[in-house]
């Protein structure tokens, strides 16, 4: 029985497999093309909302920063066996919006202008494979080389394997069931930044909602609704909601506002986690239960719902994170 749930769960696996690898396929003959999230999560038949999550847990890469690598890699062949290209046929080829984009990301990720390197013609390859060993990672929504150590990165050629699971985190032991959630009605008070900046956010509810009578434990819920993804939005412009359950008939005014946060089909993994171990949680229901579970995410938004809160914050957390689902 063990060894035939371990042949269902890697069968579908690689039904995750395939839909991350047709994307790759496409990303790689369409460089120069708009590479959208509507076109590719399409193409990869997923949730636009859960896309990025699925694919970052998967390949140990952001989409972002796979597209941007692949152009520039694209790009480096382009320099050295088309002289006759100009820099800004090449920047037009590879995706880019102009020879300046080009050139800035170039010298970022490669530390060296494709002016150099076209100059430095076939002794180019070797100089930039040393070149690129120091860079870094290119954080793709700033610019910035992340030189930090021991982030995963997939080779040019990589392509996933059915059974292929990136080490970029450390897998949390969890409990996950599949149950019908009821439909909650909340009030929230609207964050906007780092996900983690969220218990300001928690501080005024609660004020706000205390001098009303309605935290009323163990009946009220304490819940996180997440609205972007952090591997779309820039941290800066992340929204995420502060909620509580209440009465459907609660009035709201000022920062506080209205929700109803809709029932059905979620997945519900149970963790108990230390402050720093959230993201590490998110990828291993993404990245290790998911693509096993014959389920994928819906356009629902995901939330955490939250049981124990750590008063020296030193303790564990225990919480749900729910993911609404449907069947693959």
């Amino acid at each position: 029985m063990k060894n035939r749930d371990s042949i269902h769960a890697k069968f579908l696996r690689q039904e995750y497999t395939f839909r991350i690898n047709r994307v790759i396929d496409y990303i790689e003959n369409n460089l120069d093309a708009d590479l959208n999230l509507a076109l590719l999560s399409n193409i990869a038949n997923f949730s636009r909302f859960h896309f990025h999550r699925i694919f970052s847990a998967m390949t140990g890469e952001t989409l972002n920063y796979f597209i941007r690598r692949k152009r520039l890699e694209r790009s480096v062949s382009m320099l050295v066996d088309n002289p006759k290209y100009s820099i800004t046929e090449i920047a037009f080829s590879c995706g880019f919006t102009s020879a300046a984009a080009f050139s800035r990301a170039f010298r970022l990720y490669f530390r060296i202008q494709p002016s150099e390197l076209r100059n430095l013609g076939y002794k180019g390859y070797s100089k930039i494979s040393k070149l690129k060993s120091k860079a870094g990672i290119l954080n793709s929504k700033t610019g910035i080389i992340d030189s930090k150590p021991g982030k995963a990165k997939i080779t040019s050629h990589e392509y996933l394997l059915p059974d292929f699971k990136p080490d970029k985190f450390r897998r949390l032991a969890m409990k996950v069931e599949i149950k019908d959630m009821p439909e909650m009605h909340v009030v929230y008070c609207r964050h906007v930044g780092s996900f983690s900046g969220v218990g300001e956010a928690f501080n005024k509810l609660m004020k706000w909602a205390g001098n009303r009578g309605l935290v009323r434990f163990p009946k009220t819920k304490i819940l996180t609704v997440y609205h972007d993804d952090p591997e779309i939005t820039d941290e800066d412009k992340l929204r995420s909601s502060a909620c509580i359950t209440v009465p459907e008939n609660t009035s709201v005014d000022g920062e506080i506002g209205k929700m109803t946060i809709p029932g059905g089909k979620y997945a519900i993994g149970h963790f108990e986690i230390t402050e720093n171990e959230f993201s590490d949680a998110w990828n291993t229901m993404m990245g290790e239960w998911l693509p096993e579970s014959g389920y994928q995410p819906d356009d629902r938004l995901p939330y955490e719902l939250y049981y124990d809160h750590p008063k020296d914050g030193k303790g564990k957390f225990a919480f749900d994170i729910c993911i609404p689902v449907k069947p693959l």
